[in-house]
This record gives structure tokens, sequence and C-alpha cells, in this order.
């Protein structure tokens, strides 16, 4: 797998899920003013003991390259399980197009997962920048989400669900892309630009809207990123421009509405 994806991925820590990752750093993205911002596509992978392997993964995608990822999403045996937004107002306009596959030769899953990004410009992944934020309060933001973040490409956080998932009767680790996840990207003097997503079965979804809401987060799209998972999930991608710090709180109480577990 490493070879067809040109050696971007690596093992997890949880020792099972092959992740890769390729930024679309060929792309000035903005939204409401906000520059700079990166998105990526990826790839995860996991085996399991009936020798099939699960290929999840997410292809950013330029308006004029979608249909043709889509074309390859077909023409390689994959599953195209949703096609959104994760942004409202952005330049220039990307689709965010989720793709599945299962089968007994990983190295088939990594080549067609390779033709999808070939069918965008996506350049020749790159390491992420790890350079702690400056104008974040970070530790304020880890005690006001009662989490440690991380620095990569903004201050990453991530938060798996505590009941266990699973597609195809497969058991689906957090690492395979269902994760509650948050970045937040200095704007300085304490402010941030935060992004992400809620992953929750539907019992949750409107708790966390009304907490997202109320705290002048917005609501970006609800969907759904797979066709078989259960329990049945739904994904809420969320924007804000405000306090660091205060954000992180209203994440928190959003969060308090779901069954996560601590962060990854």
């Amino acid at each position: 797998m490493a070879r067809e994806l040109d050696g971007a991925g690596q093992l997890g820590a949880d020792g099972i899920v092959y992740r890769a990752t390729f930024p679309r750093s060929d792309l000035n993205l903005s939204s409401y003013g906000v520059s700079g911002l990166m998105q990526a596509s990826y790839a995860a992978f996991a085996r399991y003991p009936d020798g099939r392997t699960m290929l999840m993964g997410d292809v950013v995608a330029t308006e004029a390259e979608l249909q043709r990822v889509t074309d390859a999403v077909q023409a390689h045996g994959l599953e195209q399980c949703a096609i959104h937004k994760h942004l409202l107002t952005h330049r220039p306009t990307l689709w965010w197009t989720h793709v599945r596959g299962v089968s007994t030769d990983p190295a088939a899953l990594a080549s067609a997962m390779r033709a999808c990004l070939d069918a965008t410009a996506t350049p020749a992944p790159q390491a992420p920048d790890r350079t702690p934020p400056a104008g974040l309060d970070t530790a304020a933001i880890d005690a006001a989400l009662n989490a440690k973040g991380v620095s990569e490409d903004g201050y990453r956080f991530s938060f798996a669900r505590k009941e266990t998932i699973s597609d195809d009767n497969c058991v689906v680790p957090p690492a395979m892309g269902v994760t509650t996840s948050f970045t937040f990207r200095s704007l300085g003097n304490g402010h941030a630009a935060v992004s992400g997503d809620f992953v929750m079965i539907a019992g949750e979804v409107q708790g966390v809207i009304k907490a997202l809401r109320h705290g002048g987060i917005s609501v970006v799209e609800l969907h759904n990123h797979s066709l078989s998972d259960n329990p049945r999930l739904f994904y809420l991608h969320l924007w804000a421009v405000d306090d660091a710090v205060s954000l992180a709180r209203t994440l928190r109480t959003a969060a308090a509405a779901t069954n996560l577990a601590a962060n990854a």
C-alpha cells in the first residue's frame, strides 16, 4: 500500500489502521476572509481476520475535479458514500466525497484510491506543520475541552465514540474516520477560526445543534459518511470565528450531548 500511496501512510498507535493523508497544499483556501485554510484527503485501511481489508477515505475535490473523481471511484470498484461540503462560503469551491472498498487485495484498494487522487491536482504528500500556533492560549483551550490538543496544521482535537462501530459486520476503529474532531487556526490575540465535525447517533443531533447555535457556532452540513454503518452515524460540520477559549467551551457543551470517549 505504501508504494501505491507514495509512501504517505503509517500504521497508527492502535496497531490496526494504516492511514495516509494528502493535504491540498496546492490551494489557497479561504472562507469569510480567513485564508490559508488546510484541507486534506485521506485513506485509511484495516485488515480483518477473514483476510479482507477495508478502505475508508475522503477525497477533497474542486468543482472541476469532482466528476472525474466520481468516474474514478466507479471505474475502480469503490463505493461513493457521500458528497458534501465542509465549509460555507469558501474559495475555491470544494467538495468532499467519501469512498469505501472491501477486498482481499489491499494493494488493489490502494491503487484505486491512488486513481481517485490522480483525478485531482493533489500534490505529493508533505509533512504537516507541527509548529505550536502563536496567539492561542492552548493550555486554556485544553482546559475548556478537558482534553489535550496537538499542533498539526493548526491546533487539533479528536474524540472517539464509546460504543463499537461496525460496517458490513466489520468493526471500524476510530482512526478510519469515525471521530468528532476540531481544528483551531490562530487569528491572533486569542481569536481563532474553528472548523470540524461531530459524529452522532440520531438521538444526539438536535442537542448538538442547539448547543452549537447557542454558542454562536455555525452549522454547515448534516449528513452521513457511510451507507451501512451500525449504529447509524450522522456527521455535522461546523465553523466559527471568535475567542478561541469561548469556542472551546461551546464545543465541550455540545460534546456533552454525545457519547464520546476521551480524546484520541
